[in-house]
């Protein structure tokens, strides 16, 4: 990669996260760690505004902006293939929004890229899934976002009947289920609810904010260390 695209997909990756580690932007880029210090100095130098220090992370200052960015046709199939392998499994309002957004991306693409695009061979058939499992996942995602607990009546493989206070923290699609993942204040641990076994469903007026042990990020280290 020329030095000149490797720093401006450097800016790239620090403008779309919030925080991003030196590791992190070598992983992405391919570089040693010592390359990325060495061309962050230089964009810093160059006036661009990024923030941070080694050790902890970077990020772009705020109002920083660039043109708009213009996809290769490689990026656009990806795009087609990502909403074309989500938006059956995804919940109505989410799937309308999936489409209108690609279709503004498509519009502004040169026909070339347009066409090879929408020509892309990968397909995903419609998901049998029940509109109920539908409506619901969109009201667990919607509780995720807002921070509001929620009240459900599980049933479990077992047959077992329970009803759970849950800080609803992400919904997972696992190829057939989706699944909640919680804090539940019941177990006081992290709990996964089968979406299509969760009965009734209440949104209760208290919110929570993150709390150490009890966050969504805490239950993705679980994970990796398991």
């Amino acid at each position: 990669m020329r030095r000149g695209d490797r720093l401006f997909q450097l800016v790239q990756l620090v403008r779309g996260r919030r925080l991003s580690t030196a590791a992190f932007l070598a992983g992405r880029l391919q570089v040693s760690l010592r390359t990325v210090y060495r061309d962050i100095a230089d964009l810093q130098h160059q006036g661009v505004p990024i923030e941070g220090e080694s050790g902890v992370g970077y990020r772009m200052r705020a109002g920083f902006d660039l043109p708009p960015l213009m996809f290769t046709t490689d990026e656009a199939k990806a795009l087609i293939a990502a909403v074309r392998l989500a938006e059956p499994r995804l919940d109505d309002a989410l799937a309308l929004q999936a489409d209108g957004a690609l279709s503004k991306i498509l519009a502004v693409l040169p026909a070339a890229t347009r066409a090879a695009a929408e020509g892309l061979a990968v397909y995903a058939p419609a998901v049998d899934a029940d509109p109920a499992t539908r409506a619901r996942v969109a009201t667990l995602r919607h509780a995720a976002e807002s921070r509001h607990k929620l009240r459900l009546h599980y049933l479990d493989l077992q047959g077992q009947a329970s009803e759970r206070t849950v800080r609803p923290l992400a919904c997972f699609f696992w190829g057939q289920v989706w699944t909640l993942a919680a804090w539940c204040e019941l177990r006081q641990d992290f709990r996964s609810f089968r979406v299509d076994r969760i009965g009734r469903l209440d949104r209760l007026d208290e919110r929570f904010r993150d709390e150490p042990g009890r966050s969504l990020a805490d239950l993705q280290r679980r994970y990796r260390t398991a």
